[in-house]
Parts: C-alpha cells; structure tokens; sequence
C-alpha cells in the first residue's frame, strides 16, 4: 500500500522535454548575465562629471554620475550581488534536499524580479547596492540547481555539450548586456535598463510556481516523503480509536493531553529538524572539502573568474581609454558575443569527443587557459587597435572554452545528491574570491597607477596561474561520480527516481521496479 502511494505522488510533466528545459534554463540565464553586463556597460554605468582648466564642466552620467560615485564605489556595485549569493545559495542547496528544486527557483526568480526593477528605482548609492545585493539571492536558486537538471536530461553522448550551451549564455549574456545597456542607456535613462530585466525575468519567475515540479536524480519526490510520514502516523491514530470505543471518557481528557504533548512534539521535530539539516550540511561540507579534485578545480576556476570578473567590467572603460574608441560598449559586446557562442561550445564539444573524462576536463583546461593567457597579454601590448581586437579575440575563445570543463568536473566529481551544494559552492567561491574582489582591486590599481594597459597587463597575468593549477588536476586521483546513488536509496520506489522524470520510459521502470 505505501508502496503504491508514493509511487503514484510522483509528478509526471507532459509538457517538458529535455531540449524545452534547456532552452528555458538557457534564457533564464541569458537575463541574469545580461543584467551583469549592462551595469557594466557606459551607457548604464556612465561616468563623473569632468571641469576643464578653463573651468568649463560636463555633467556627469549613468549611475555613477547621478550618484556621484568614486571608482571604489562603482566597482562594489558590481559586487553587491555577492552578499546574497553567498548567504542563500548553501540554503537553496539544503532546501532541495526537503523542497522541490523548481519551486525554490521560482521563489529565487521572483526576489531577483522585485530588486532588478528596485534597481531601476533607486535614489543613491546605499539603496541600489542594497537591490544589487538580493539580485544575488534569485541567482543563487537558480545557478546552483540549473546544472544539474541539465545533466540529468541530457543525452549521454552530449552532456558536455549541453553543459556548454547553457555556459554559453553567460558570455553572450554579459556581452549583450553591453549593447542593451549601451542602447537604453543613450537614447533612454538607465534606469529602463532594469525595468526592462525584470520585465523580461517575470514569466519565468511566475512559472516556476504554476509548472508540475520536477525532480532531481538522487533525491526523493517531497510528495514522497509526505506519504512516508502519513503511512507512519497511521498506527496512533487506529490505536486512539480503539481506546475510544473502550471508555469515551477516559478519551475525553487523555485528547487534551495528548493535543499538548502533540504539539510538544511537534516543536522538538521542528528543532530536531534544523539540527539535522545543519548537521547534514556541515557534514556534506566536509566531504567536498577533502575532495582534492573538487578543491583543484574549484581554486582553478577562482583565479580564472577574477580576470573574467575584472574584464567583463572595467573592459569597455578599459577600451575605450587605451585604443579610445567611441563605440566601446559595442566593440566589447561583439566581440563577446562571436568568442563566447564559438569558444563556449568548441569546449564542450572537444571534451565530447575527447571521451569526457575529468583527467581529461583538466587537460582541456590547463591547455586552453595557458595559450588564452598567452594571446591576452599580447593583445594588451599591441599599440594597434586592429592587432589587439584580432589576439583578444583568440585569446577570448580560447579562455571561453573552459565554462563547460570546469562545470563538468564540479558535477562528476561528487555523488548525485551532492551536486547542488557542489556547485552552490563552487559559484560562491568563484565569485567571493575571484570577481568580487577582482573589479574592486583593479579600480583601486587603476586609481594608483593611472594607466589602463597597465592595469590590464597585470591583471591577464592571473591567467596563468589558472593554467597551473589545472593542469595540477590532471595527476590527481579522479573518479566519477555520478553512477553513485544519493543518500535516498533505501527503498525501491525511491531507486526509481534517480532517473529524470523527463525520461520517455520512465513509466515502464516504475511498473518493473515495483513487480520487482
């Protein structure tokens, strides 16, 4: 009987097949990155109002000339997001564990909705960095379980290269950020820039809620666990009522009593229930942690992000003060755009066709990395504006090419029940340790030294350290992970669900697991 009931709770979608979840994943961050590249961008971003010697001023524009903001200032914003991300994204990932995983992204949609167009609302420095801040909470419910539903529903045979088209988003995203911010903000306010965002993010928020919920691999289905514990309480209660038929008045009073040590209980289960969770947390914590090569790649990907990080923000300023280009916000875009589409997916492919392995993720890796650096830092030295944009652009595919390797190890290398804190931590960390500081830092180096090529000299440098330390993970021990099962393995029924509910047979194995 219990057997039956959980079996029939499970949520089955119609709708959905794997390429429909792809493309809408593949959207949703499409707007949270495009959202990263237009505050970035000097149509939103803007400038300080500038004085002459002759005492003829301009008034200042964007966000940093309506709020008058130092370079320090202005690179926080851009790490604002970082606060929320850091203190929700370990929440979501337990949360998945007793919460459907849609559900949570809906909610995490629905804040970055409300504070994208509080951003477009906002009056000085303090109230849009604090908007800037719980955009990070939607990211964090989204970026942390999109890969792994991705992974689940993927074809065997390209599950890198779907890693990769949905890592694609991200250039692409950032890049057109520039262009959209660029646009809205010279012809509009920068202010429409967000309305616009959190336009375009609310369907997507409103149908995390009003979709039939999906389920991870490794977890069992929450309705599930609700039957679980319905069947338990059972027995109480068919005892209760043969006391009743004994003496109903001894019942009448031991039914107050019982209703008070009820809800005794049932404030132990929920403090019970928190414990466990942080106990459950802190051990999972652990186990990623003495992970060597979740450590190596996750350290890897940090240095890589900091450069990332510095460029996607300071690079059309960065442009347009050592080649003075007056289109820079559209130079950067473009070229973001063509290297991200190219590098992104060639990474996902070649790792396809290399046999994806994580030896050989790190090979990838530490290869792409080390000559992406190379080009880079030649671009920089090129006096040239046409010289740069032709080794940037090498350089950028190359770099680009890492987004699906590095995801697909932090994936692998964990069993399934692990992944959403896998890579809730490895996003925390990329961006705690390597962006956030990044755009700050390289303001302040910027602000000391007073020469941009500089600047970016010694910020491409980063880069090779990136290539070291991956190219360290290719004679570290590595095992895949993912045929291991989730801590939800006792049962038969809950076996079950470790294959994606979008599977095209998954009925057919439910029917034979339960004859079984």
């Amino acid at each position: 009987m219990a057997r039956s009931t959980i079996k029939d709770s499970a949520p089955t979608p119609s709708w959905f097949t794997p390429k429909r979840l792809l493309m809408i994943f593949c959207v949703i961050n499409m707007i949270n990155y495009v959202d990263r590249g237009a505050i970035a961008s000097n149509g939103v971003n803007g400038s300080l109002g500038t004085c002459t010697e002759s005492g003829i001023c301009t008034s200042g524009s964007g966000i940093q000339g309506d709020f008058n903001l130092n370079n320090f200032q202005d690179g926080v914003l851009s790490s604002a997001f970082m606060v929320g991300l850091l203190v929700a994204s370990p929440i979501f990932a337990s949360l998945a564990k007793s919460y459907n995983p849609f559900r949570l992204i809906g909610v995490g949609l629905s804040v970055w909705t409300i504070a994208a167009a509080g951003c477009g609302g906002s009056f000085d420095f303090w109230s849009i960095a604090i908007c800037r801040m719980l955009v990070g909470v939607g990211e964090a419910s989204f970026i942390s379980l999109a890969a792994p539903f991705i992974d689940d529903n993927a074809p065997a045979a390209q599950k890198t290269t779907w890693l990769a088209t949905f890592y694609m988003c991200i250039p692409t995203g950032v890049a057109l950020g520039y262009v959209y911010g660029g646009l809205v903000g010279n012809n509009l306010n920068w202010r429409y820039a967000f309305f616009g965002e959190a336009f375009l993010m609310l369907p997507f928020a409103v149908l995390g809620f009003v979709m039939k919920p999906l389920q991870l691999k490794g977890f069992a289905p929450v309705e599930s666990k609700k039957a679980s514990t319905s069947i338990e309480t059972v027995s109480p209660a068919i005892e209760d009522s043969k006391v009743s038929d004994i003496n109903g008045c001894v019942v009448a009073r031991d039914e107050g009593i019982g209703a008070q040590a009820s809800s005794e209980a049932s404030k132990s289960r929920g403090a019970f229930n928190i414990l466990n969770q942080l106990s459950r947390f802190w051990k999972d914590m652990k186990v990623l942690l003495l992970d060597k090569v979740y450590v190596v790649n996750v350290l890897g990907y940090i240095s890589y992000n900091f450069v990332i990080g510095a460029y996607s923000y300071w690079g059309p300023k960065a442009g347009y003060n050592i080649y003075h280009m007056n289109n820079a916000d559209l130079l950067f875009g473009g070229i973001t755009i063509v290297c991200g589409i190219f590098g992104t997916l060639s990474g996902g492919r070649i790792l396809d066709y290399m046999s994806a392995t994580i030896s050989n993720a790190f090979r990838l890796l530490s290869a792409a990395t080390l000559l992406g650096a190379m080009f880079c830092f030649s671009a920089f030295c090129f006096r040239s504006l046409y010289g740069f944009v032709a080794l940037f652009s090498v350089g950028e595919i190359l770099v680009f090419a890492t987004q699906a390797p590095v995801n697909y190890v932090c994936l692998r290398c964990v069993k399934p029940s692990l992944r959403p804190l896998s890579m809730a931590i490895s996003t925390v960390s990329i961006h705690i340790f390597g962006d956030v500081p990044s755009a700050p830092l390289v303001g302040i180096l910027q602000d000391h030294v007073n020469n941009w090529r500089e600047t970016s000299l010694i910020l491409t440098s980063v880069l090779f350290i990136a290539a070291g330390i991956w190219f360290i993970g290719i004679f570290l021990n590595s095992v895949d992970m993912s045929a291991e099962e989730g801590e939800n393995h006792i049962s038969t029924v809950e076996k079950t669900t470790m294959k994606p509910l979008l599977a095209e047979n998954r009925n057919e194995m439910l029917d034979d697991s339960s004859e079984a």
